[in-house]
């Protein structure tokens, strides 16, 4: 998979095939909103204090969290124009942005959920990617609806 940088901040979180399932959540989410371009997203595999730490740092919310997903375009749902992203200048590839996965909590949340963690950790890497692409759910209505339909489609080709 091109563009996806994976990086743990403490050794041993996680399922073994945490990775593979992020890159194969992150290449479902790309297909499935037509982004064809070279692209660059950056992944921070971390547990319930790290996620913590960021969320307190970059918003000022003391308390840990599943996922946290901050784009680096202002992009329209649905609607991908590559020549409204920023882009790496050396490689010309497509920042999309940044994402942070909770493994303790992606880890319990299956459990709490009832299915496991290779659907947690697909679910919350397709919920962030739509952010990076221009989808929110700020409110409980129809922009929620919309993004929660586009989730289950995108896991649906995936089997999960």
């Amino acid at each position: 998979m091109r563009g996806v940088e994976i990086r743990r901040d403490k050794p041993g979180l996680g399922h073994p095939e945490t990775e593979t399932l992020v890159r194969r959540a992150v290449a479902a989410a790309l297909r499935a909103q037509g982004v064809r371009v070279l692209f660059s997203v950056s992944v921070l595999l971390t547990d319930d204090a790290g996620i913590q730490a960021v969320n307190r740092a970059q918003r000022g919310i003391d308390r840990p969290t599943d996922v946290l997903s901050f784009p680096l375009n202002e992009l329209t749902e649905g609607a991908f124009d590559p020549a409204c992203c920023e882009r790496d200048m050396e490689t010309q590839r497509v920042l999309l942005g940044d994402m942070v996965l909770s493994l303790e909590r992606c880890a319990a949340q299956a459990a709490e959920y009832g299915h496991g963690f290779d659907r947690e950790v697909s679910y919350l890497t397709v919920h962030s990617m739509l952010h990076l692409l221009g989808y929110d759910h700020l409110d409980e209505g129809e922009r929620k609806r919309r993004m929660r339909a586009r989730e289950e489609l995108i896991l649906r080709t995936l089997n999960l």
